[in-house]
């Protein structure tokens, strides 16, 4: 039984699809490129993440967002960090990792966090996860007085390709498609809610490797300037061998300064890679490894 006052309802979680569709059954919002926080507001806000870590003394400038309230609620949505426009995921990631007080409020005036609601699961005195999306929704517009903290969370109907097309176009996360009638099923992985995430591919120089458990971690490379430079690291267990192969018979000195213990080799292997984004350091974000080109290698991406 879900108490308000032990906090012990779970966030509900998204199922990932493949391709984006259209549906008159499903509505469409942005993936928020945050962290997912229930905010439980009553006379105090009190902010926890999906591992049930209270979050207060992390943002304090969320403190009060209770006062865009003037019942009792509970809410799911996702803490952002909006640096040029855009959710900055990194910055966000830096600020949850601080702890020193001092540093935290400095960081509320020059980073500030605010709080995106996209569903309403307690009202007054009453859970409302067995209430169809939609209704939800209009509770929470209804309820929720947006302000510089708070805001809800705007969607679209029926037409999903369209909005990850400017999603795409703009360089954002994703969307994700969530059944207009669905209920919410805390701390489940539904196919009633789904994330659609925007994936780049790219053709990098296996340069080498770092040997782990069971599986590799490819060291890989670019061109600039007709030089190869370091372009992030992706994991492989099903292209290890042929990799480990190739390294033996085509060793090389260190390309890049490295902390572990790295076999080198010739680069010239291409491996084709896809991943969310790159990192502003130069990295990828959740990279995939797809396999290793027989078609191509590292000088024919010098053109």
């Amino acid at each position: 039984m879900y108490s308000f006052e032990k906090r012990n309802l779970s966030p509900m979680l998204f199922e990932e699809a493949k391709d984006v569709f259209n549906s008159p059954d499903y509505l469409y919002e942005l993936k928020f490129d945050g962290i997912r926080c229930l905010a439980y507001l009553d006379e105090a806000t009190e902010l926890i993440n999906k591992r049930g870590k209270i979050l207060n003394q992390t943002y304090p400038e969320l403190k009060n967002l209770h006062q865009n309230v003037k019942v009792k609620m509970l809410l799911d949505g996702e803490l952002l960090l909006i640096k040029n426009g855009k959710p900055d995921f990194y910055a966000l990631q830096r600020r949850s990792l601080m702890t020193d007080p001092f540093k935290i409020k400095i960081q509320t005036n020059i980073n500030p966090v605010i709080y995106v609601a996209f569903d309403l699961l307690y009202l007054k005195d009453k859970f409302l996860i067995d209430t169809p999306l939609l209704e939800r929704k209009k509770l929470l517009q209804e309820n929720v007085q947006e302000s510089k903290d708070l805001i809800i969370s705007k969607y679209i109907k029926e037409n999903g390709q369209k909005l990850f097309q400017v999603v795409k176009e703009m360089k954002l996360e994703g969307i994700v498609a969530k059944k207009k009638d669905s209920h919410y099923y805390p701390g489940k992985r539904s196919s009633v809610w789904l994330k659609i995430k925007i994936y780049e591919e790219d053709d990098l120089i296996i340069c080498g490797y770092i040997p782990k458990e069971n599986v590799i971690d490819l060291i890989l490379g670019r061109y600039l300037d007709g030089k190869i430079i370091r372009a992030g690291s992706v994991v492989t267990g099903k292209f290890k061998q042929q990799i480990i192969n190739y390294a033996k018979n085509n060793p090389s000195i260190p390309l890049f300064p490295e902390k572990e213990n790295v076999i080198w080799m010739v680069p010239k292997l291409v491996g084709r890679v896809r991943y969310m984004m790159k990192t502003k350091e130069g990295g990828l974000r959740q990279p995939v490894f797809m396999g290793v080109r027989d078609d191509k290698f590292a000088e024919d991406l010098l053109n």
